[in-house]
Formats: structure tokens, sequence, C-alpha cells
């Protein structure tokens, strides 16, 4: 699974797209754009974290609906905590993303991308995007991107590998820590992997 991981970064990237633009030409444009910095940056292939966050933050994050992908990921207890803590989740569950999407990134090679004809109606507010990941010597893989309309835009709410939701894998893990120590638990903990990682960059 955390091979599969590589797949999803090179895919999101904000582009000078119109709002209209469909999904599936969205994130056929934003896939040959963060494909092409990647070959072209000698620094990420290497694997040079600093150079890599750049493109998660300023590439990927814009076009992820973190409020949605936290409340999935939460599952049952988001209704259950404060606006204030929601705002908590949602902003240490990014953080995480982060570090998932940059270690995504820094394993991309030359994998071969395709794309299915997308099938939507007209006033769908949610879309599946879904492409095939194609590399020499290995299966090929689903990978499926959930998108909904927002006021700015089509944005992600999940990505699914082989089928598999890579945002409910964390649900069990967050119920168990509520179960334990309560959503604050939960924020706390999260934040103290985070100051982890931050502390470990620099």
């Amino acid at each position: 699974m955390k091979y599969l991981m590589l797949l999803l970064a090179s895919l999101l990237s904000p582009v000078a797209l119109a709002q209209e633009t469909a999904p599936d030409a969205l994130v056929k444009g934003i896939t040959t754009e963060v494909i092409a910095i990647i070959k072209q940056d000698k620094e990420i292939q290497t694997g040079n974290p600093k150079k890599i966050a750049d493109v998660v933050e300023t590439r990927i994050l814009p076009h992820f609906s973190f409020a949605r992908m936290t409340q999935i990921a939460v599952a049952v207890n988001w209704r259950r905590a404060s606006p204030e803590q929601q705002k908590s989740l949602t902003e240490e569950f990014k953080t995480l993303l982060v570090r998932t999407y940059s270690n995504a990134l820094s394993l991309y090679r030359d994998q071969v991308i395709d794309f299915r004809p997308l099938r939507m109606r007209p006033g769908d507010a949610e879309v599946t995007v879904k492409s095939e990941i194609r590399q020499r010597g290995a299966q090929p893989v689903t990978l499926d991107y959930e998108l909904e309309k927002t006021p700015s835009g089509w944005k992600v709410f999940d990505v699914k590998v082989g089928g598999v939701s890579l945002i409910t894998n964390y649900r069990e893990e967050f119920s168990a820590q509520v179960r334990e120590a309560g959503i604050d638990g939960l924020i706390k903990t999260l934040a103290a992997k985070n100051r982890g990682v931050r502390s470990d960059k620099t």
C-alpha cells in the first residue's frame, strides 16, 4: 500500500483552468503539470524534503476539501465535536496528509497514467474520476478520485487505490483514540505526531 501511495501525489496541483472545467479535464491537466515538474527538478527526484513539501503545499493542497476529508476520517465523532474541535482536527489532519503526499511524491518514477471516460450527468455535484496506473513489470492499479463541486471549483475529498479508500483507512485508528481519550485526545495525538514530523525536517 505504501508503494501505491506514490501514485496519488502526481495527479493533483493547481492549474490556471476555468472553474467550470470538467473534473476529468482538471485532473488530466494537473497531472501533466506535476509530472513535468518532477521530471525537470533533480532535487525532487533525489528526495529533497523542502522542495517536495513546497510542491505539495502549492500544487496539491489547494485542490483538496480537507474539511470533508476529515469528516470522513473522523466519522460519527465529527458530529460530536465542537466547531473549535472540528477546526483543530481539520488542521492537524491536513498536516498529516502533507506528510503522506510528500512521501508519495518522493517515490514517483515513470508510471503511465490512463484516464477512463467520465460518467457524469448534468447537475451532478459529486463525481468519480477513474484512472489506471501502469508500470513495466507490475500489474495495473486503479486510482480513483472522488470530487465534489464547491463554490471555488471541484475539490478532491477521497482517493481510492485499488478500490480502497485512503481516507477511511484512518477511521479505525481515530475511533480507537476517541474511545480512549476523547476528541481532545485525538487532537493531541495528531498534534504530537505532526510536531515530531516537523522536528525531523528542521
